[in-house]
């Protein structure tokens, strides 16, 4: 289990003192514009100017829930083949934690099959029909007001249910932090919300690298239902440049991911606040849904990568696809103060290499080479005002 910064190495030091998803380590292997060169004087703040404290999600702010439309699995054929799926090996009282579970029709599968199961609801309208349920089905069945892709919101103020932090939900459901190495005492499955999948899994891999909300918990196996598009998204290479970007990267380094399943959006039904069916339909409900299974690396961060300077690597890899056409050669004189044809050679690429030709273990070994860089004192490159920003 990773622990607070002691006993870290001194360029890790104030990385780990930094909020996740904020990029720099103040005089520990950074640098200001001002002390280098005047040729490598850019930073990674040139494509862009504005450093947000946490990436992707906005500013902080004092959270509230609003209710969103949400798909519910409400086909029992569907449900049942996710349990075969899932349940391949059938071991006595596996625990799942489902997101959102609704009518329940997946929850009365997974109990039927012998699992114990933690439903996450966030509508007060389907909770009574879930706790009929787990009387019925021998009280393997914990029913949660909780919702799962709200936990540990970034900056929040006080919280309520439906929102609360990881800590309180697995406290009191009695489930204690696990070693990365242990794997998790639980999976997790459910349907990603329908207008924010992006934010959704942004936030998730964010969790995972810096082994933060239900990533303290272990390895937790993450087994979701997305729309196909973001599916190939998450899963593209090199040989899709179109799909291919910056979350490809972090996911399929992160993760073994395989599509489980795939399913014709007729199977779900999308409800609104209180247990009621949405009249009008989305665009994006007309395409078929991928259950992902997203199985965290065991060593993920057995090399140079930690939950402690994660957030330069994401920085890394988000900026170089901001000019994804751009020769690599062209983004390392932003990125590090280190000489960029040094780099170059280290990594054994051809000087004319575009970023969307990096497979996912080239910015691996990317980020190693910088950071374990030991040509000087410096190894990244940010503005002036980020110390104003950060301190």
């Amino acid at each position: 289990m990773w622990v607070p910064w002691a006993g870290l190495p001194p360029r890790l030091t104030l990385s780990a003192l930094t909020v996740p998803g904020r990029f720099c380590t103040l005089r520990s292997g950074a640098a200001r514009r001002k002390d280098v060169p005047a040729g490598y004087r850019r930073a990674l703040s040139d494509f862009q100017p504005k450093l947000v404290p946490c990436v992707g999600f906005g500013k902080s702010r004092v959270y509230k829930h609003n209710s969103e439309p949400k798909r519910y699995i409400t086909n029992p054929r569907v449900a049942e083949n996710l349990v075969r799926i899932l349940r391949r090996k059938r071991k006595s009282g596996q625990l799942f934690l489902e997101c959102n579970p609704g009518p329940g029709f997946l929850t009365r599968a997974l109990l039927e099959s012998g699992a114990r199961v933690i439903a996450c609801e966030s509508d007060k309208a389907f909770i009574p029909q879930l706790e009929d349920l787990g009387q019925k089905l021998g009280g393997k069945l914990k029913v949660v007001y909780c919702d799962f892709f709200k936990l540990d919101p970034r900056g929040h103020g006080a919280l309520t249910p439906p929102i609360m932090t990881a800590e309180t939900l697995f406290r009191n459901l009695g489930i204690g932090p696990n070693p990365w190495s242990k794997g998790a005492a639980f999976k997790v499955v459910g349907v990603l919300p329908t207008r924010n999948e992006r934010n959704t899994l942004w936030k998730l891999l964010h969790d995972l690298y810096s082994c933060t909300s239900i990533y303290e918990y272990g390895r937790v196996e993450v087994n979701m239902f997305v729309t196909e598009k973001e599916c190939r998204k998450i899963m593209a290479n090199p040989q899709n440049p179109n799909l291919y970007q910056a979350l490809s990267v972090l996911c399929q380094l992160a993760c073994g991911i395989k599509v489980l399943h795939t399913e014709p959006c007729s199977s779900f039904r999308t409800f609104i606040q209180n247990g009621q069916l949405e009249k009008k339909q989305h665009r994006e409900s007309e395409q078929n849904l991928c259950f992902i299974q997203l199985s965290p690396h065991r060593n993920l961060f057995a090399r140079t990568l930690t939950p402690f300077n994660y957030d330069v690597f994401f920085h890394m890899v988000r900026q170089c696809f901001m000019k994804r056409n751009a020769m690599l050669i062209d983004h390392l004189r932003s990125l590090s103060p280190i000489d960029a044809l040094h780099i170059m050679n280290q990594m054994r690429k051809k000087h004319s290499m575009k970023i969307v030709d990096m497979y996912p273990e080239d910015f691996q070994r990317l980020f190693e080479i910088i950071e374990c860089s030991k040509d000087g004192a410096c190894r990244w490159l940010y503005d002036d005002f980020m110390e104003d920003t950060l301190t």
